[in-house]
C-alpha cells in the first residue's frame, strides 16, 4: 500500500509535520500548524504513548509516505540492504535516496519528490544521454542526470535557474545551475541524510 491523499492530511495522521509541501508545509498557511491534531471526529483526543512496535511502525510510515514508497518496494530496500556489508540503516536509506525521483528533488530541480516523480514519469529527464521514465531507477556515482532538450521550454523548468540560485543540494550531488546538469559524485553521506527519520526503528521492524 502507497499512502494517498491530501498531502497536509497525511502529516496530521503522523502527527508530525513531513515537509510534504515545501512551500507550504512550514508557512502559516499550513493546514497541519493550524490544526496540529488527527483528523476526523476524535482528532483532538490526546494521543496514547506509542509501544515500541507502535513506534517502529510509525517510523515505517513515515519513510513510506516521504519517499511515496509501496510496502513491497520498501521491504526490498531492506531484504537488498541487510545482505550488504555495513550498517543496514544507512545503507537502506541511502538505496532510498539515490532513486531518480528523490535526486531529481534533492537537486532543487523539483520543489517536491512527487512533483520530481511526475517529471520523470512523463520523459523529462535524460540518464547519461538515455531516457528513464522510472522514478525508482536507482542512479550510481559518476551518472549525469539532464532535462531532455525537448522539455527545456516546459513552464515547470522556466524559472529554474533563479530557483536554484537559493536551493542548497546535498554533497553528494554536484548541481550545474546555469546547465541544470546533475553529477552523482558519491554516495549519500550521513549528515546529508533526512534528520527526522528514525531509519534504526525501521530496520527493528522488518528484522523482528
Amino acid at each position: 500500500m502507497r499512502y494517498t491523499g491530501p498531502k497536509e492530511k497525511l502529516s496530521r495522521k503522523i502527527g508530525e509535520n513531513l515537509g510534504l509541501k515545501p512551500e507550504r508545509s512550514f508557512s502559516p498557511k499550513s493546514s497541519f500548524l493550524k490544526k496540529p491534531y488527527k483528523p476526523g471526529a476524535h482528532g483532538k483526543a490526546r494521543r496514547r504513548p506509542l509501544s515500541e512496535f507502535g513506534a517502529q511502525l510509525l517510523e515505517k510510515q513515515k519513510i513510506k509516505i516521504i519517499y511515496s514508497l509501496t510496502e513491497k518496494k520498501l521491504r526490498k530496500y531492506y531484504k537488498e540492504a541487510n545482505l550488504k556489508k555495513g550498517i543496514t540503516g544507512d545503507l537502506l536509506l541511502s538505496a532510498i535516496e539515490v532513486r531518480l525521483d528523490n535526486t531529481v528533488f534533492r537537486s532543487g530541480i523539483a520543489p517536491s519528490r512527487t512533483m520530481a516523480r511526475q517529471q520523470v514519469g512523463h520523459g523529462h529527464f535524460l540518464v547519461n544521454n538515455k531516457k528513464v521514465t522510472i522514478p525508482s531507477y536507482p542512479t550510481r556515482i559518476g551518472d549525469v542526470i539532464t532535462i531532455r532538450p525537448q522539455s527545456r521550454n516546459k513552464t515547470m523548468f522556466l524559472d529554474l535557474a533563479n530557483k536554484l540560485k537559493k536551493h542548497d543540494a546535498p554533497s553528494w550531488l554536484a548541481v550545474d545551475k546555469n546547465t541544470f546538469e546533475i553529477k552523482i559524485k558519491s554516495a549519500p553521506k550521513n549528515e546529508d541524510l533526512p534528520k527526522n527519520l528514525n531509519i534504526n526503528a525501521v530496520v527493528s521492524y522488518y528484522s523482528r
